[in-house]
């Protein structure tokens, strides 16, 4: 692995004016390294960082990607990641034309992890340089304790998906013209519709009542409010009290809780395995936006790509190649996701809404098909309104707004069906639905949603056991996974671990018709059928090793 030349550098160089010209920002000081396959298998399991701590688990993946390599030989374009300064991979034999266009993807990649909200947490450190530290202090802990390092990184990478993303960027990050406020975010989202439980007209009324004081009176808007509010509901000082304490205490997810309440971990013998846990968890939420702006993020830099490269002059008669090499990177596929083709079109699309003035009331009034394609305000406003999207996106936000009917028929986009022909006895596909509801439903249901869950102290019965509480949000979970998930965890908590979730059983009634089981094995289209289940609220116990079940 080697930096690149003084001749490619210079191209990358004329890249960033040419980027920031048309509105990109991003730190000045980036690193380009060339490398091999060799290099980009063993980095692509550590997520491309050269100085992420090594595990077992990325040994595996290495020899994997090797084994499939053999078989489909591949040549990657290039690999950026959100390091400060932002360094990028490439490969040794690109054409300078080629490298013009990657540049541009690379450019736009860091304009987005520099700016997008989500990635607020990782402006502030280097983490090439933390990763280091904390690869440095695990090869340490290993030559002291051996194995039982892994085991506790093993058992921590099995929770590491429940790191509140969310809560840190609202702990860290809640700007200073907020941070008073906590007190009007309880009384309004907390108090008044749970606590007092008031009625809409006087919620709707108490936010009017604190806007037009807020309007005459910023500075001292909140004890003006508060001291009506305290005459009417005496007992909010005293629920807020406590709710502030609670709050305080309270730990952002699961790891942390473990880390700061487990009496296992405060033996003095066993106080090394927090530093392991803390690695875990902070090497989790760094790539915790990454997961959840794919879509985005790599859209994006589809978008610029193909637009500035377009407008390159250095690039004159290479479009052809460049055509054929973008088509196969932004090119939407019959069946499957591809993130890149996606991301750009709904970009594209939301910038000619804006553009046209169909974010607007009035156009949304408008039913007439015919209508609704003439309509057109010429407002200019279309790449303000993207670059805001990039700032201000997640991949759930992206999807559930910006796809509609007008994109999926403009697209010729289609859910796919799977089903039996009996005769050639093969299985075959069919377009199974075209509407936009369908197709929105599709692509949320592919994106990255971990489970909710949390402690439930009020459970505790003060036997030294830990009870986690699975708020249900229409998956279950994997049951092949929760055997050793709860094994680590009794582990790192030292006693009995009880885990609530909610599973899916189809209904009895439904089991015993004949209707059932005729509907569950035909394979005709025109056949509808809509299975019942029963939401069953079921009791994990993971004691001594053994996991034990039971359905309250």
């Amino acid at each position: 692995m080697e930096l690149i030349d003084q001749h490619t550098k210079k191209i990358m160089e004329g890249c960033k004016e040419r980027a920031r010209d048309a509105g990109l920002r991003f730190q000045d000081e980036t690193l380009e390294y060339i490398v091999t396959n060799k290099d980009l298998l063993e980095l692509s399991p550590k997520n491309m960082i050269p100085t992420l701590y090594d595990y077992w688990v990325h040994d595996v993946e290495v020899l994997q990607e090797k084994g499939r390599y053999e078989i489909y030989p591949h040549n990657p374009y290039e690999t950026v990641i959100n390091t400060r300064p932002a360094i990028s991979f490439y490969n040794d034999n690109n054409p300078d034309w080629l490298n013009v266009m990657i540049f541009y993807h690379v450019l736009a990649h860091i304009d987005f992890f520099q700016n997008n909200y989500l990635f607020r947490h990782t402006r502030d450190e280097d983490f090439a340089g933390q990763a280091l530290a904390d690869k440095r202090l695990i090869t340490m802990l290993r030559s002291e304790k051996g194995r039982w390092v892994d085991y506790v990184i093993e058992f921590a990478r099995g929770i590491d998906n429940l790191v509140n993303l969310y809560g840190e960027l609202s702990s860290l990050h809640r700007p200073e013209q907020l941070k008073s406020s906590r007190k009007v975010d309880y009384y309004f989202d907390l108090f008044l519709q749970s606590i007092a439980k008031v009625s809409i007209r006087e919620y709707l009324e108490e936010i009017d009542r604190y806007n037009s004081i807020l309007k005459n009176n910023r500075d001292m808007a909140e004890p003006i409010f508060f001291s009506t509010v305290t005459s009417k509901h005496p007992e909010f000082e005293t629920l807020y009290s406590r709710h502030k304490e609670k709050e305080a205490e309270t730990p952002k997810d699961l790891i942390q809780y473990l880390i700061e309440n487990s009496h296992f971990l405060k033996k003095d013998e066993n106080r090394w395995m927090t530093s392991v846990m803390e690695i875990v968890r902070k090497t989790s939420l760094y790539f915790q936006p990454q997961v959840r702006t794919k879509i985005l993020n790599e859209g994006w830099a589809s978008y610029w790509h193909e637009k500035l490269f377009l407008g390159d002059d250095r690039i004159n008669g290479s479009e052809v190649p460049f055509a054929r090499v973008n088509a196969l990177v932004t090119a939407l596929p019959r069946v499957g996701l591809n993130p890149y083709a996606l991301g750009m079109r709904l970009f594209s699309y939301a910038e000619e809404l804006s553009d046209k003035g169909k974010l607007s009331y009035d156009f949304q009034k408008i039913r007439e098909i015919d209508q609704r394609k003439k309509y057109d305000r010429h407002t200019g406003t279309g790449q303000d309104f993207i670059f805001s999207i990039r700032e201000n996106f997640s991949d759930f936000m992206f999807i559930n707004t910006f796809i509609d009917q007008t994109f999926v028929d403009a697209n010729k986009l289609f859910v796919v069906g799977k089903r039996l022909n009996e005769g050639r006895e093969t299985w075959e596909y069919y377009v199974k639905s075209r509407h936009a509801d369908d197709y929105k439903a599709m692509i949320l249901d592919a994106l990255y949603h971990p489970p909710h869950i949390e402690v439930a102290e009020s459970k505790m019965n003060g036997n030294g056991g830990l009870y986690l509480n699975h708020f249900f949000e229409g998956k279950q979970l994997v049951r092949d996974y929760i055997a050793n998930t709860m094994l680590g965890i009794e582990y790192i908590w030292g006693a009995p671990v009880h885990l609530e979730t909610t599973e899916l059983t189809p209904s009895m009634n439904d089991l015993q018709s004949l209707d059932y089981w005729a509907d569950l094995y035909s394979f005709e289209p025109e056949t509808t059928y809509t299975q019942k289940y029963r939401m069953t609220r079921v009791l994990y116990t993971m004691e001594n090793k053994k996991l034990s079940r039971k359905i309250l």
